[in-house]
């Protein structure tokens, strides 16, 4: 089976000590059918020298101010022709290179559209972030079809380009990533392949560390933007559900993690954090309503605003 494995950058260099070195064992274990793809969107911090000079695949580049989550995704896609496309974030580090060949063995099922692995959050992320690795990936291993949707919900459709690959030919079959998306491109492909009759594979034993200790203001924006990302594709949460079932669990779950940790000086904290997101996502679902000046002000991804799929396009925000 032909493999690639792409992955995103932007002012990467940091990550690349620890990161090319695993690629770099993966890749040598059979040159023949894999290869790796590199887009740099137009990083300051010499990425593109650092990658070209470690010659483990191509690099390309992309202008910064044209990055689309979904849009550069699926033009990656486009440039390779293996059977099975790995797509990772440069701040994903594989436990080892065993991590990614034990990703792509669930296309062993043929039923299997895409796969994602399991995140680990670093030592040094803050309890916060820790929690949300744990709560959402688990030590158990599973594969999920649409038929799960009444029982699991909108997780049915969970998945994540942190860590994920795709059988080609089904991700082509819907239509590639859509591009345009403020974020949740993973989400939308998810979404479809159910829809089209492929299965998701969650593999627990293909692991990476991948983790974020995000402050209140910047879990604010993160979950405006996924409320501005519903509101986009409604289809999503008429298909699988609501998240407020889930987002409940999600309250419940951080709070005995919180309480198992003995972390009772975080309480206030967590009581801020839930509420400033809850806000988040119900505002960012009403965005049409906010003054456009200032949608780019809540967003994480604030860049977004300017391009041709936002609403501020064209309006004289």
């Amino acid at each position: 089976m032909k493999l690639a494995l792409i992955i995103p950058c932007y002012n990467a260099a940091a990550y690349l000590s620890t990161l090319l070195p695993v690629l770099a064992e993966w890749l040598g274990r059979n040159t023949a059918d894999r290869e790796l793809l590199f887009v740099d969107s137009s990083s300051k911090d010499g990425t593109a020298d650092l990658l070209t000079a470690a010659n483990l695949g191509r690099v390309l580049s992309v202008n910064s101010a044209d990055f689309d989550h979904g849009g550069t995704r699926a033009w990656a896609v486009e440039q390779v022709s293996a059977e099975v496309v790995v797509l990772m974030t440069q701040d994903a580090l594989p436990t080892s290179a065993d991590a990614i060949d034990r990703l792509v063995a669930a296309f062993v099922n043929p039923k299997v559209g895409a796969a994602f692995g399991r995140q680990l959050p670093y030592e040094q992320c803050h309890l916060f972030g820790k929690h949300l690795r744990y709560f959402n990936y688990t030590a158990q291993s599973y594969v999920r079809a649409l038929s799960d949707s009444p029982r699991v919900g909108i997780k049915t459709a969970f998945l994540s380009n942190s860590f994920a690959a795709y059988r080609r030919s089904a991700l082509l079959d819907i239509g590639n990533f859509k591009n345009g998306l403020i974020l949740g491109e993973d989400s939308y492909a998810g979404g479809r392949l159910l829809l089209a009759g492929y299965e998701l594979a969650y593999v627990a034993e293909a692991q990476v560390y991948h983790s974020h200790s995000y402050t209140i203001w910047q879990e604010f924006k993160r979950y405006f933007d996924i409320g501005v990302f519903h509101a986009m594709e409604p289809w999503l949460l008429t298909t699988f559900g609501k998240p407020e079932g889930e987002g409940l669990r999600y309250v419940k779950s951080e709070f005995d993690y919180l309480r198992k940790q003995a972390a009772w000086q975080l309480l206030p904290q967590f009581f801020v954090r839930n509420t400033m997101k809850w806000l988040g996502y119900k505002l960012g679902k009403q965005h049409k309503r906010l003054p456009l000046r200032f949608l780019p002000m809540l967003s994480m991804h604030y860049r977004w605003w300017s391009g041709s799929s936002s609403p501020c396009y064209n309006s004289g925000a």
